[in-house]
């Protein structure tokens, strides 16, 4: 084996350099050579770069299509409740950010998991006897999309499998992809408010599933899970052993009609990753404070999966620290009346929605019962020029102006999502123009049967 033997050279004023000799030959070793490599340049993006897909983005970003310029534009597209500024945030939620910027105490670095006064803040309002928590059961993160990726990262190994709801948030399936993890999709039920197809379901463990996400409230949905139900998805869940992720980022937006239910106060034994945070209830997305509650009355996932994500928080250096100081006066400070007023207008604007929609022949909208969404079925059958979901809501913007998801960025063709946020006014447009739309090119049963003839 060859041995090396280093030299310091140092003359006058220029630094020691370091000379390395090979000592059994004496060949020094030039700079730029490394044994018989030809240098050349070959930057090529990671394969991990390349596994990263967004469904929503790909389609998105394929249809190209202009609106018409004789109407205004209105974007029912965005989960983003501040676009229109009709549901700002509350004043006492900006004056706690305003209070500990002045405070100056929040400039610097915190601990990667959350300065531990906020995870006990938020540990605090969390807190009830059916699924108690402590401050060691909060890791603060950027957003709630880093929650849900450090919950899937810490359960999940490459090659494994996750169960994730069709249609649901692409975000699951793009941050799966991009880590190596397969994914498997159980179906939601339309004709019964978006239930779980339990059998289905169950069906789809086997020895490879890592864990099961549960989104409730819903996006794309804008549905809610009863007791009994999230009852039966447990059932599953502890049969077959296998953890749940727990996006509840839209919990206890809910309309008056329904109740909120946490996953992990209706089990014992089957533990719980709940990603939530400030976007949605607050209306401060880009605000990025989100959160990861660990609910492990079991000690199934032990210090394993604590210590994994504490490892893995610390790839970067957490969340806002002004917004973390801000936290607890957030959570307490905020009165009620401002969660009622914004739930009133989403309710609101979804049942003007529903109404509208469930009138014009050739949809079929499923009533919402919280979140900001609202789901509607194209009868496609009926609008034969259409080859589906993307191709009609790419007409629907070039020739009104009114701009849905197709639900086919869900893993659900022939379906397209409303965002209901916007204000009252803008709704009524929209779904008036949608009407003007359908009325357009819709066909009954002995239109259809001719255009496909002439086909």
């Amino acid at each position: 084996m060859d041995s090396y033997l280093i030299q310091v050279n140092g003359h006058g004023d220029h630094a020691p350099v370091l000379d390395v000799h090979l000592k059994n030959t004496g060949n020094t070793i030039s700079p730029g050579k490394v044994k018989g490599r030809k240098p050349r340049w070959a930057v090529r993006a990671s394969e991990m770069s390349k596994k990263t897909f967004n469904p929503i983005r790909a389609i998105v970003d394929s249809m190209k299509v202009e609106p018409n310029p004789k109407k205004a534009m209105i974007s029912l597209s965005l989960g983003d409740p501040t676009v229109f500024g009709n549901l700002p945030t509350n004043d006492e939620v900006t004056r706690a950010v305003k209070e500990v910027l002045d405070s100056g105490q929040y400039n610097g670095y915190a601990p990667s998991v959350g300065y531990q006064s906020c995870r006990e803040a938020v540990a605090a309002y969390y807190n009830c006897p059916e699924a108690p928590l402590k401050a060691q059961d909060v890791i603060l993160t950027s957003g709630c999309s880093q929650a849900i990726e450090l919950a899937l990262a810490v359960l999940a190994n490459p090659g494994q499998n996750i169960l994730v709801p069709r249609p649901g948030f692409s975000l699951y399936k793009t941050l799966a992809l991009s880590l190596g993890i397969e994914v498997k999709l159980y179906n939601l039920l339309p004709e019964k408010a978006w239930e779980i197809d339990l059998e289905h379901l169950e069906s789809l463990v086997d020895e490879k599933t890592a864990c099961l996400i549960v989104n409730n409230p819903s996006n794309p949905c804008g549905s809610v899970f009863s007791k009994s139900h999230l009852q039966e998805i447990l059932a599953v869940a502890s049969r077959q052993c296998v953890p749940i992720l727990a996006d509840e980022i839209y919990g206890d937006m809910v309309f008056a009609d329904c109740k909120y239910e946490p996953i992990a106060t209706l089990s014992t034994n089957v533990p719980v990753l709940s990603c939530g945070g400030l976007a949605k209830r607050w209306l401060v997305p880009g605000w990025r404070m989100g959160w990861i509650l660990i609910h492990d009355r079991r000690d199934i996932f032990g210090n394993e999966i604590r210590d994994g994500l504490l490892r893995l928080s610390q790839r970067i250096l957490g969340p806002c620290t002004i917004v973390q100081g801000a936290l607890e006066r957030i959570l307490h400070r905020t009165p009620p009346e401002f969660y009622h007023n914004t739930l009133s207008i989403l309710k609101s604007n979804a049942d003007l929605c529903y109404a509208a929609l469930s009138a014009i022949p050739g949809l079929q909208p499923v009533r919402p019962a919280g979140a900001m969404y609202l789901m509607v079925e194209i009868e496609m059958e009926h609008f034969p020029e259409f080859e589906n979901d993307v191709e009609f809501t790419e007409r629907l913007i070039s020739e009104q102006s009114v701009f849905c998801l197709p639900a086919t960025c869900f893993e659900y063709p022939n379906f397209f999502r409303i965002v209901t946020t916007v204000p009252e006014e803008m709704i009524l447009e929209a779904c008036s123009r949608i009407q003007e739309f359908c009325e357009m090119h819709y066909q009954g049963a002995e239109g259809a049967q001719d255009l496909e003839c002439d086909k």
